[in-house]
């Protein structure tokens, strides 16, 4: 069996790496001001009796929303709230739900640094351990990735709230969006950003042949599993993409008996399509193809899937206790005595416990936070006709965003300000390309939504704008720069002088 490196890395901070990393947020402090950043407030305030109103709401304080408030941070956009329902550096996936070693992403990818060296995972890395075990590194480890964001959060000031459940989100036409809160009353912004991740706008998809099964014996990829409690255990994962090997490798690691991996295709996902196109040129490119070039694309990225990177499939394949079933869909899973009996075409299964790596679902009328503007979010489906061939009702569900990621409506005028609603994660993808969907581009996609929510809030300020310009006098020349000319006019007029 093909070895591989260490299923976690470690690295040795150097000796001086506290006063290696003061220097570094110095740097960072310093880059800030060359590049005359952030820049100064300019959302003019707007009067509002409902207590405090913000400019703009992110909820969600993983990756991308963390990336969105700075971005708007810098561009002067101050009057603005992070709004996260975990406790403060367990945000997002990276150490709860989330079971790879490292990332899938190259360590290389600049991320959310927004184009600022010192803001880089490699600087900050650098830093602590060193040029050398940067050098070393294959990939960023997953927990290591997490403590960089809270970093991150803390140098660039942002202002999260955590411990903050959403329960509605309300529009209400050109009057500020109500966010309701299962603890912090009613909350009012004139902008919603959902940076709710992979999940946000559905939720786990559940094949109809596991929907009746109990949490006693199965979980969803994306659930908080104990892991410790498998050991010993017959388990089996549904699916054979990265989600499917990190947990299949989490089980063998906890000690299962085994794990026996059912795979619907009859061979392995080779070859990863959208890798091979990424570049600079797609982040930026792709929000201009016609919407068939857009529907093919992630249709064809679809037919192929994306396969889970090497060493993922390596960290279970090197457990012998680890089983590959190809052709092997699943055509009837119930619970029997304290375990489960799985049907597939190739024969029964008995298992301890199944882990479904089915992915997810684009279902906002399944998010109760959601229910109020659900009904009137314009999917692909109201606005593309599917070619023939080339239907996919996956693809189907998600938003057809505008060029700012915000919501349009099903039927025009039904929900007003429902644009004022900006879909910041994953289901973008089909409108954005993958520039919402991890580490690579998210850059990228934060200017986009922050210069779309900068210029409509300035179109829609113009007014006071223009009002702040006919006041505005403070004089530039007090008039004693100068003595006015009192001689002739003339080509002789020099020579008088």
């Amino acid at each position: 069996m093909q070895s591989l490196p260490a299923p976690l890395p470690s690295f040795d901070l150097l000796p001086d790496a506290a006063d290696r990393l003061r220097a570094l947020e110095a740097r960072l402090a310093e880059e800030l001001v060359f590049l005359n950043l952030p820049g100064k407030p300019w959302v003019p305030s707007t009067p509002w009796a409902g207590g405090e109103l913000l400019d703009v709401a992110i909820i969600g304080g993983g990756l991308n929303g963390l990336c969105a408030a700075a971005s708007l941070k810098l561009n002067g956009v101050s009057r603005m709230a992070v709004l996260d329902r975990a406790p403060a550096g367990r945000e997002g996936p990276w150490i709860t739900t989330a079971r790879m070693n490292t990332l899938r992403t190259a360590k290389e990818a600049a991320g959310p640094a927004l184009g600022i060296p010192s803001l880089t995972f490699r600087a900050w890395f650098e830093a602590q351990y060193g040029r050398e075990a940067w050098t070393g590194m294959f990939r960023i480890p997953r927990a290591m990735w997490m403590d960089h964001l809270v970093w991150y959060r803390r140098v660039m000031a942002l202002p999260v709230r955590n411990g903050v459940t959403i329960t509605a989100i309300r529009p209400q036409g050109e009057a500020p969006i109500a966010i309701a809160t299962e603890a912090h009353g009613t909350l009012h912004a004139r902008r919603v950003v959902l940076a709710t991740g992979i999940d946000g706008l559905g939720g786990p998809a559940i094949p109809a042949v596991f929907a009746g099964l109990s949490r006693a014996v199965c979980a969803h990829s994306y659930d908080e599993i104990d892991l410790a409690a498998l050991a010993g255990k017959r388990v089996g994962v549904i699916g054979a993409g990265a989600s499917a090997m990190d947990n299949a490798a989490s089980a063998l690691e906890a000690g299962a008996a085994s794990v026996d991996l059912l795979i619907r295709r009859a061979a392995m996902p080779l070859v990863d399509k959208f890798t091979g196109i990424g570049s600079k040129g797609m982040a930026h490119g792709y929000l201009g193809l016609p919407p068939a070039d857009k529907w093919a694309l992630f249709h064809a990225g679809n037919q192929a899937q994306l396969p889970a990177p090497r060493s993922s499939v390596l960290r279970v394949s090197r457990h012998p206790n680890a089983r590959f079933h190809f052709a092997c869909p699943v055509l009837a899973a119930r619970e029997e005595g304290d375990g489960l009996r799985v049907t597939t075409p190739r024969g029964t299964l008995r298992l301890d416990f199944l882990i479904l790596a089915t992915g997810f679902e684009v279902a906002p009328e399944k998010r109760p936070e959601l229910a109020a503007i659900a009904p009137h979010i314009r999917r692909w489906s109201d606005a593309f006709a599917m070619p023939p061939g080339q239907e996919d009702a996956g693809l189907a569900a998600h938003p057809d965003l505008g060029p700012g990621f915000e919501f349009l409506e099903r039927t025009p005028g039904a929900c007003p300000g429902l644009d004022r609603i900006h879909c910041f994660a994953f289901p973008a993808v089909l409108s954005h390309g993958k520039v919402t969907s991890g580490i690579p581009s998210v850059t990228e996609a934060a200017r986009r939504l922050t210069e779309a929510i900068a210029r409509s809030l300035f179109v829609e300020d113009r007014a006071a704008i223009r009002a702040a310009f006919d006041a505005y006098d403070t004089r530039e020349l007090l008039g004693d720069e100068w003595t006015p000319w009192e001689g002739p006019l003339g080509e002789d007029s020099h020579e008088a002088a």
